[in-house]
């Protein structure tokens, strides 16, 4: 089998990479860094450039699966043509595949894209599925609103479809994770708000596990990519400075404090989403980090 990925070179893309190619999967990517392209028979990259609608059509070749990872990160302030980069790296992306794919010959019959738990909207009391009717009604169920809907119009190629609605990703090669460890780290740990907010959560293993997962068993449609138990703040914060040896003892950090720093992406660190994945582990799916002690024991050394 071959895949074509983007956001290959990315911190979830390279998990995915791995294990395709421990399973004899062979991977095409998509780089808008030419000194990024690879040429070799197991990994090849192809250039594009979404913003201008160039795309490099032998990323296509004999490829089966496409696997859909590109989009701006959202952990950056948020000024308006940095939203536009948000909401146009994840649909303008999909549009040109889309449209690509509609004038060729192709062997593409399933796209697995990444999603967001954004879409669901801030609660103490919910508790999410897949099927859960709530939108979030700021920016990012906006976001992840369309960057849905630009994955779902595949399906008029007659091209199964399954989105993987991520939570907070828990790795310590990038992402929000080190940045979380850091300030603990340093003895300046603290709640943000009350602490009580839900945080669903993911380690990346298991978060790549889970779309090869999905590739192989052809399964289609919507899957909440967190792990069965998500936390509050306070035991995620406490967590991990129970694994660094260190006491949480500065006072919790007032919302209105960190929209003063961060701006509006301030409420990435107070929304409460608590979300189920049990459907994923129905259809046999098995976590490997399950409790978010396991997963911080593995991650904090």
């Amino acid at each position: 089998m071959k895949v074509l990925i983007t956001g290959a070179t990315g911190l979830i893309g390279q998990e995915i990479v791995t294990l395709c190619h421990q399973l004899k999967i062979d991977v095409n990517y998509l780089t808008t860094n030419k000194s990024k392209l690879s040429d070799n028979s197991n990994y090849k990259g192809y250039f594009w450039d979404p913003s201008n609608g160039i795309i490099d059509d032998n990323c296509f070749t004999d490829v089966e699966v496409i696997i859909n990872l590109v989009g701006a990160s959202v952990a950056k302030r948020w000024t308006a043509s940095y939203k536009r980069e948000i909401l146009e790296s994840r649909t303008l992306t999909a549009n040109l595949i889309f449209n690509s794919l509609k004038k060729l010959k192709h062997n593409v019959r399933h796209i697995v894209s990444a999603s967001a738990i954004g879409l669901y909207p801030d609660s103490f009391q919910n508790y999410y599925m897949e099927n859960s009717p709530e939108r979030d009604t700021g920016f990012l169920g906006e976001v992840v609103s369309k960057w849905e809907g630009a994955v779902l119009e595949f399906e008029a190629l007659d091209i199964n479809v399954s989105l993987l609605r991520i939570g907070l990703v828990l790795s310590e090669k990038g992402g929000a994770f080190p940045k979380i460890v850091k300030p603990i780290q340093y003895g300046f740990g603290a709640l943000f708000g009350s602490g009580k907010q839900w945080q669903s959560w993911i380690h990346v293993h298991d978060l790549a596990r889970m779309f090869v997962f999905v590739v192989q068993e052809e399964l289609t449609g919507v899957f909440n990519a967190v792990a069965p138990n998500a936390v509050s703040n306070k035991k995620f914060t406490n967590v991990i400075a129970e694994r660094l040896n260190k006491k949480i003892v500065l006072p919790n950090t007032p919302k209105f404090i960190m929209k003063i720093i961060l701006g509006e992406m301030h409420i990435l660190l107070f929304s409460s989403q608590r979300v189920c994945s049990d459907k994923i582990s129905k259809l046999g799916f098995g976590f490997n980090y399950d409790n978010i002690k396991s997963a911080i024991a593995d991650l904090v050394k």
